[in-house]
């Protein structure tokens, strides 16, 4: 196989555009010296990866596996590069994803206490549901991923191309605002009608509370009054007395501990759920291999708090 560093480059610029015209004036060549370079790269390769049947241009499932790969090659040959002409590699930031949620209230305290285990850990962080975060860490996008973890979820990750560290447990709770007695003002277990705060559809959280009301009668009393995706969107809500949600209890500590917010239904009612760290194996970045050896050395209870 004979593969020229430049069809890899080509390759990638065009999983990032999806245009031949636009990843030519890119690649500073014309339009049909593009073209013939991704052919040429499918012929070494041995497999069609770019289906030119749509608009814009998509890959196929070959091309989706081959990117990982061409993306790693392509970085580790900029990052070999770097290291000769002495560029420290040393403190370059590795690029996270999370879950909305995760990223506002969990990650903070997260990071904080793994760099007072493991020292100094420049990063930088992206929030998104959950579908385009694990959209971006196949694609090879993003170095690390931090989501919640649902063994029945349709979007699975094949655990040996995608490790993972289980690094927190959380509960989801149902709450409301009090009334001037503590009492919450909507109950799940007390009212016949109780207006709720939603999920929407796509949002993974919501999935999760969908499972357990799936067969419940509780959820005949549940009138759907607002939906966003965000959790923090449906505590504000809870604030205002709007209704009940279900709600990450990292999200709204400091609420229950101030009564400013209290359950709205007993400890049956929480949803268990799992956080963890997930990585590419294909990809070899220095900075995430270091950190991936470093957090296997950790004991469990300091990975998760």
């Amino acid at each position: 196989m004979n593969l020229e560093t430049k069809w890899l480059e080509d390759f990638v610029a065009l999983a990032n555009t999806r245009s031949f015209s636009a990843s030519a004036r890119q690649r500073h060549v014309t339009q049909p010296a593009f073209s013939r370079r991704i052919r040429a790269l499918e012929q070494a390769v041995g497999v069609t990866l770019v289906d030119r049947s749509t608009t814009p241009v998509g890959l196929t499932s070959e091309g989706q596996l081959f990117l990982v790969t061409a993306r790693n090659l392509v970085e580790q040959l900029t990052e070999s590069l770097g290291h000769l002409r002495g560029l420290s590699m040393a403190n370059e930031a590795l690029d996270i994803v999370a879950a909305h949620s995760l990223a506002l209230s969990f990650y903070p305290p997260w990071i904080s206490r793994l760099q007072k285990g493991l020292g100094e850990l420049p990063t930088r962080l992206v929030a998104m549901n959950v579908g385009d975060a694990i959209h971006v860490l196949r694609e090879g996008n993003c170095d690390l991923m931090l989501a919640y973890y649902d063994p029945f979820a349709t979007m699975q990750l094949d655990a040996e191309v995608f490790p993972s560290f289980s690094i927190g447990n959380v509960n989801m709770l149902p709450v409301s605002l009090p009334d001037a007695q503590g009492n919450p003002l909507f109950s799940l277990q007390r009212d016949s009608s109780v207006p709720y705060l939603a999920y929407t559809q796509g949002a993974f959280l919501g999935r999760s509370v969908r499972m357990l009301l799936k067969n419940d009668p509780l959820r005949m009393k549940l009138r759907t009054v607002y939906e966003t995706a965000m959790a923090e969107g449906l505590k504000g809500m809870v604030l205002q007395g709007v209704g009940v949600a279900w709600i990450p209890d990292f999200c709204i500590r400091e609420e229950l501990n101030s009564g400013r917010l209290v359950r709205a239904a007993d400890a049956n009612w929480d949803i268990p759920l799992e956080i963890r760290l997930y990585r590419c194996s294909l990809v070899h970045k220095p900075g995430v291999e270091r950190l991936w050896r470093q957090m296997m050395k950790l004991p469990r209870d300091f990975l998760q708090g």
